[in-house]
């Protein structure tokens, strides 16, 4: 019988069709400013589901993004209410499910060349670290885009002595797998596992992408798996920008969405998982495939 994880799905684009405020440059972390039932009631959603991992929900409570948005003061505040939001889900659902730290990039999704220089890079990722270790039970570093990025996400969660997956986003529509930086995706994959990582991912890409990037995941010989996300396009988001400029892909629906994380279970994947544009119903269907092919769900990789 083989053992899969299954992750949670995307939340930022959940959290926009369920919010009455309109978009913010924090947006997931302005809801929980304004709205945190919302994030408790998604996190819920996911795990009804079927999902045995919640991430939490810091992707942009970044201590660099806060401060460019005014609320530099927020940190520490929104990392305890994202942990108390997802141990809340699993408490009223009664599922058995492990929470994930969540490394994310620093300033801006998808645009490595505005990140900091490495050492601060660092620095920043052990301050989250630091915030989230002792609530959480693996970290999931994600929608990481350079060799560089990739190298200080998980050597700063690699310290704090648990489980580290790494999922890398890559560029749509190349001819080779590459990151957003443009540097091959072979060589963010190993950098992530020479610097410690349980198991790697394609993240927060169209499908395809990371379906092309298969070869290299597999090649890692650690665990490996993908959850991609919904989107047409990646070009219209700027720093600073909203999440409510991007425009979801209309051929994606749960079972087309399904189909392609069963490809990548075939291929080997032991992580599947939903990103952007990726909602309940897609998890939902992912579970009942699961179900209906024999496969263990579970919240260990070891399992």
């Amino acid at each position: 019988m083989k053992s899969v994880v299954l992750l949670d799905g995307g939340m930022g684009q959940e959290l926009i069709a369920r919010s009455v405020n309109p978009a913010h440059p924090l947006w997931s972390a302005k809801v929980m400013m304004d709205e945190p039932e919302i994030v408790c009631e998604i996190h819920q959603d996911y795990l009804r589901a079927g999902a045995t991992v919640l991430t939490l929900n810091t992707y942009s409570a970044t201590p660099e993004r806060l401060a460019r948005d005014g609320f530099a003061d927020s940190f520490k505040t929104l990392q305890k209410r994202a942990i108390e939001l997802a141990k809340q889900a699993i408490e009223q659902t009664r599922a058995d499910a492990a929470i994930a730290g969540c490394l994310s990039p620093l300033f801006a999704s998808y645009r490595p060349d505005v990140a900091p220089p490495y050492p601060e890079m660092l620095d920043l990722y052990r301050q989250i670290v630091a915030e989230q270790a002792e609530s959480v039970d693996l970290f999931l570093c994600e929608t990481l885009a350079s060799v560089a990025e990739i190298r200080a996400a998980t050597t700063a969660a690699v310290e704090s002595g648990k489980s580290v997956w790494v999922a890398m986003t890559l560029n749509d529509g190349t001819a080779a797998p590459e990151l957003r930086s443009g540097e091959p995706f072979a060589d963010g994959i190993s950098a992530a596992v020479e610097n410690g990582a349980a198991a790697v991912l394609g993240n927060c890409s169209w499908p395809e992408s990371i379906s092309a990037g298969f070869d290299d995941l597999s090649a890692s010989q650690i665990f490996w798996g993908a959850y991609a996300n919904g989107f047409t396009s990646i070009n219209p988001m700027q720093p600073g920008g909203t999440v409510d400029e991007l425009a979801a892909r209309d051929d994606l629906n749960p079972e087309s969405y399904c189909d392609w994380a069963m490809t990548a279970i075939e291929h080997g994947a032991s992580i599947i998982g939903g990103c952007c544009e990726v909602g309940p119903a897609h998890i939902a269907a992912i579970a009942s495939r699961f179900q209906a092919n024999g496969y263990q769900v579970t919240k260990d990789l070891h399992a």
